[in-house]
Parts: structure tokens; sequence; C-alpha cells
């Protein structure tokens, strides 16, 4: 059924490649306005044209530019009626507690938290002044059970997004405004690539993991992105809405 956000408009941050860019083609399908967000200038500017979207260079951990960027999309058409808070990284030295200095422990939570917050901040005077609204936050399987590979502040900051998105969804529930925090498992994504390239055994410790045997793929999750985005999902608020394969529904025993 096409057609689900005609006339809607959504801002993506994280746009440019894996579950973001998957949205972004997902949602130009369904009819929306994309406005995407990402430090990626060449390809954001390609992905915006060739869906007829709008790519504004953004800085996630800036708050002018975050507050720029929803600017931007009001602006430009009308309305702000879907925010996908996607942006996230993972960086290998994210690891243990006992060996993730405070700078690495740092830039992940501004780049997967404070953003989130800064988005939502940005997005929400203007859906409450619509009525109306629908924000996604990207968080994590591991902001409910925890991670098989150490990531502490991978998993920390997954939560406080969780978390977070559960408060936003109570508090502007009666406004028309719904707060949803999608759960991914192990998506195929070159973030996902890039790590377990360089570490196979890593690799293996999650997918043994997962009940159905394999990593989802991005477009997997963006049909997710979509339900939570539409009119489909039109009683569902401050949501842990888990896409994950069965992990967080089973115990399996390590072949």
């Amino acid at each position: 059924m096409a057609g689900r956000l005609d006339g809607r408009v959504a801002v993506i941050t994280g746009g440019c490649s894996g579950i973001g860019l998957a949205t972004v083609n997902r949602f130009a399908e369904e009819g929306a306005r994309v406005v995407i967000g990402d430090l990626d200038d060449v390809n954001g500017k390609e992905i915006a044209e060739r869906i007829g979207g709008t790519f504004v260079h953004v800085d996630v951990t800036s708050k002018d530019e975050v507050d720029a960027l929803f600017k931007v999309a009001k602006d430009t058409y009308g309305s702000v009626d879907i925010a996908f808070n996607n942006a996230g990284i993972s960086p290998p030295e994210d690891d243990s507690i006992l060996d993730t200095d405070l700078d690495a422990w740092r830039r992940v939570q501004e780049v997967n938290l404070t953003s989130v917050y800064l988005c939502c901040r940005a997005a929400l005077p203007y859906m409450l002044e619509q009525k109306r609204g629908s924000i996604i936050n990207t968080a994590s399987f591991v902001a409910v059970m925890g991670a098989a590979t150490s990531q502490i502040s991978y998993s920390a900051s997954k939560g406080g997004v969780l978390s977070m998105s559960r408060e936003l969804g109570v508090q502007f529930a009666r406004e028309g405004v719904r707060v949803n925090a999608l759960c991914p498992g192990p998506v195929n994504t070159p973030l996902l690539q890039e790590l377990f390239a360089k570490d196979e055994e890593r690799a293996q410790r999650r997918l043994v993991h997962v009940p159905m045997g394999r990593f989802a793929e991005p477009e997997e999750i963006a049909s997710a992105v979509l339900f939570l985005a539409s009119d489909d999902s039109s009683f569902i608020t401050a949501n842990t809405f888990l896409v994950d394969g069965g992990i967080s529904g089973a115990y399996v025993t390590p072949l």
C-alpha cells in the first residue's frame, strides 16, 4: 500500500547510509517530502536530488545546526510531521569500561544521546503548534538487555535514548505528538560490516544470539520506521519497538 506518508514532511538524520538511507528511500516512495541531515555532502546532495528532497549539512551535536535543519524543513515544505532521529556511531574505542577513556565515552554520548535530545527539542515546537507529529528515535536492543560484546558508552547512550523517548511519549501524548524508540537488533550496515571485518570472532558472538540466524537488512528496519511514522501506529507512543530477530525473546545457547 503506497502513499502512507503523502504530503508529510520528514526529517531524517544519518540519512546517507544504513538504516537512514533505507528509510529515506522508503519514505520518498510513500509520498513524503524528505529532508536529509548528514555530514556527507557529496552523497547527501545526490540522494536528495534523486528523491526530490532536500539535503542539509548538519553536525547533530551542534544545537545551532540542528535547529537550522528543522527550520529548513518548516520553511521549505511548511511543516515538520516526522522526525527520525537516527544518527549514531559505534567506534572501536568504545569497548569495556576498563578500556574506554573519557574522550571516547563523551564522543559517543554526544552523537548518540545528546543529538537525540537536540533533535527532539527542535522538532517538538513545530509539532505542538500543528497538534500532530511522530518522532522516532533510534535506540537499540542493547538498551533493554545489554550487549553481547562490550561497548559501554554505546549501550549507555541507547539506554538514555529509550528512557527519554518513553518520557516524551507520555508527556506529549495528549498534544497529538507520538514519540517512540526504535530498537533494532544487529543490522547489516556499513557500521556493522566495518566492525566485524576487523573482528570476526566478535561478529560470531553476536550472530549466535539471533534466533533467526542472520542480521537484519536496513530495508527491514525502514519498514518498521514507516509503521511508526504513519497512521498505522496511531495508538502507539512511548513504546519500546523491538525489531531484533527474536534476540530479546529467547535465550540462545551458543553452537
